[in-house]
């Protein structure tokens, strides 16, 4: 099986190694992906029980031990804080959503998302 592309259903967002992000802290410009060497928690579709499943540089995110064994957080999950609001998607990953051709039934089953991305990207 492979993390390159996937959904977060709680931060309605793809995921995976295969799509280009930017740190979710939001002091942070750093690109990175959504991939799991950057996840926050231990489940990255957002049902984990640790972590926010955003995605961080490795300047945000501290390895730590927990009962299940190690897991990586943000410093909003570290210290049980509200998470922060995930970042938009790039305009590199808008742009390969709306002209790949590997997107094209994702595009023909969702126009209205289709439709919104275009205005956003306008």
């Amino acid at each position: 099986m492979s993390w390159s592309i996937g959904f977060n259903t709680k931060h309605n967002q793809d995921i995976g190694y295969g799509v280009p992000a930017i740190c979710d802290h939001p002091a942070c410009n750093t690109e990175i992906n959504r991939g799991l060497s950057y996840l926050c928690g231990d489940n990255p579709t957002g049902q984990g029980e640790h972590g926010c499943s955003l995605h961080f540089c490795t300047e945000h995110i501290t390895l730590t031990e927990t009962e299940e064994g190690h897991v990586q957080l943000c410093e909003c999950c570290l210290n049980d804080k509200p998470e922060f609001e995930p970042k938009p998607d790039t305009a590199e990953w808008i742009s390969w959503k709306l002209t790949d051709d590997s997107w094209q039934q994702w595009r023909e089953e969702n126009p209205e998302e289709v439709q919104q991305m275009r205005a956003a990207a306008q």
